[in-house]
């Protein structure tokens, strides 16, 4: 009579030892199918990542480099040009240099009774606003009373000079994007520009403070000349602009090849390099080259002819 359990005879040794083996090749076999998985795995997710990245690094380029549009509007010469009379400042309207366009330079009144004024200047320069500080009322009274015509340029030879945010470069648009949709508050929004200059070397206003200074300003359409200022709308114009002076040769001088520094200032074709803070120093520069070009411009009386003998 049975006690129960299996008839089965136990496996022998080898047979047990046979057994582990085989289990031992299945888990290895099932160990490599693994690594197969996660390693294609693996290479897909790097793929993908590295597409990923390619993708955003390219959208990165695209936005920053963007294909060189126009000019700004009523800047023709890369200038913005004033004149006046009876007390009224009148900016001259131009149409925009087109992309890859040189620029027309300013037909100057040579009649030798104008004193045309010609300024290059940076917005981060500290020699610019000094100089604009001291000289501004008095060239918008002989703007205003048609003494003068005033052609302003502004440059970013400082872009390098506001701890990486290239504070010069982004004023010189802001005031592009001024000139181009509202020109008739460029010169105030040019004085809020200097009065709350920042210091060389430091960040910098922000776009935001630009565009409050612009709305301080009275500047007109500024929602779209908010647009044109975080967009950095003319950040190819200042650069090519920019380079332009520093390569020169300068229109309407032949005295002055290129621009050096800020601020040139040009009246009638010569340098002025006199005292910034003095204004009265200025202003008999400004009389003494109108005077010039009067004197260069009248015609000498011409000789009467010695008569011819008689034959």
């Amino acid at each position: 009579m049975s006690n129960g359990g299996s008839n089965q005879p136990r496996p022998s040794k080898n047979d047990r030892r046979e057994a582990a083996r085989e289990k031992a090749r299945a888990l290895r076999e099932e160990q490599k199918k693994r690594e197969r998985r996660n390693k294609i795995l693996l290479q897909g997710g790097i793929i993908v990542a590295v597409v990923a990245i390619a993708a955003l690094v390219g959208g990165l380029i695209f936005n920053s480099v963007k294909p060189a549009g126009p000019g700004p509007r009523n800047m023709a010469s890369d200038g913005i040009v004033f004149t006046g009379t009876d007390g009224t400042v009148t900016p001259t309207e131009t149409p925009a240099t087109p992309a890859g366009g040189k620029p027309t330079p300013t037909e100057q009144d040579d009649s030798g009774e104008v004193a045309n004024i010609v300024t290059y200047i940076d917005y981060l320069c500290p020699y610019c606003g000094q100089f604009e500080q001291t000289n501004r009322d008095a060239i918008k009274t002989m703007v205003e009373q048609g003494a003068a015509t005033l052609e302003v340029h502004p440059i970013a030879i400082l872009t390098n000079r506001s701890a990486g945010t290239q504070y010069s470069l982004r004023a010189a648009n802001a005031a592009a994007c001024v000139a181009d949709l509202s020109p008739e508050n460029f010169l105030d929004f040019n004085d809020a520009l200097f009065d709350n200059q920042p210091a060389e070397g430091s960040t910098g206003l922000s776009n935001d403070d630009i565009k409050k200074l612009a709305e301080q300003a009275g500047v007109g359409s500024l929602s779209k000349v908010e647009k044109c200022i975080d967009d950095v709308q003319f950040k190819s114009w200042v650069q090519d602009a920019t380079n332009r002076a520093l390569s020169g040769p300068l229109p309407n001088t032949t005295e002055v090849e290129s621009v050096k520094g800020t601020p040139t200032v040009l009246v009638n074709g010569k340098q002025y390099t006199g005292s910034l803070s003095e204004a009265t120093e200025f202003q008999a520069f400004v009389t003494q080259a109108a005077s010039q070009s009067f004197t260069n411009s009248t015609p000498s009386p011409s000789e009467t002819p010695a008569p011819t003998p008689a034959q």
